[in-house]
C-alpha cells in the first residue's frame, strides 16, 4: 500500500504539488486514494490524507473508518491528524517524519493522545528513505528553478 502511496506522490509532483500520497485500505484492499491538490484546487485543506479519507467515506457510505488503515508518505499535519482521529481510523502508517509540522510523533502526538476520544494505532518509518527522497528531490528542484528565474 505504501508503494501505491509513493506512486500517487509522484503523480502529485508531476502536477507541481508537494509530493504526498495517501491510500485508505480495508481488509487488504484499496478503498480510496488521494494526493496533495492544494495548488490545483486552490484549497489549503486539500491534503492527500483528507482527500483519501473523504473518498473512503463516500465509497463506504459512512464517515467512520474504524476498520481501515491509512497509508501516507509523510507524517500528517495537525489538521490531518485531527481528521484521522475524528474519522476513527483504526491504523495509520506513514513513511517520512515531518519535523516541521508532524502531528503524530514529531511535534505532537494527536493520534494517540489519551485526552481525545479515539486513539489510532500509529506506525512510522515504512519506506521512510523512499518517502523522504521524493520530497527532498521535489524541494531541491523547486529551489533550483526559483534561482533560475
Amino acid at each position: 500500500m505504501m508503494e501505491r502511496a509513493l506512486h500517487l506522490a509522484r503523480e502529485a509532483a508531476g502536477l507541481g504539488e508537494v509530493p504526498v500520497g495517501a491510500v485508505v485500505a480495508r481488509e487488504g484492499r484499496v478503498v480510496a486514494q488521494g494526493y496533495n491538490l492544494r495548488e490545483t484546487l486552490h484549497d489549503p485543506t486539500a491534503h492527500a490524507e483528507r482527500i483519501a479519507m473523504t473518498l473512503a467515506g463516500r465509497a463506504l457510505g459512512r464517515w467512520r473508518l474504524d476498520d481501515c488503515t491509512l497509508y501516507v508518505t509523510l507524517e500528517p499535519c495537525p489538521m490531518c491528524a485531527g481528521a484521522i482521529v475524528q474519522a476513527r481510523v483504526a491504523r495509520l502508517v506513514y513513511g517520512a517524519a515531518d519535523l516541521k509540522a508532524g502531528a503524530c510523533r514529531s511535534l505532537y502526538r494527536l493520534t494517540d493522545d489519551r485526552r481525545l476520544n479515539h486513539r489510532v494505532a500509529t506506525t512510522s518509518g515504512l519506506l521512510e528513505r523512499e518517502c523522504g527522497e521524493i520530497l527532498s528531490l521535489f524541494f531541491q528542484e523547486r529551489r533550483v528553478s526559483t534561482k533560475l528565474r
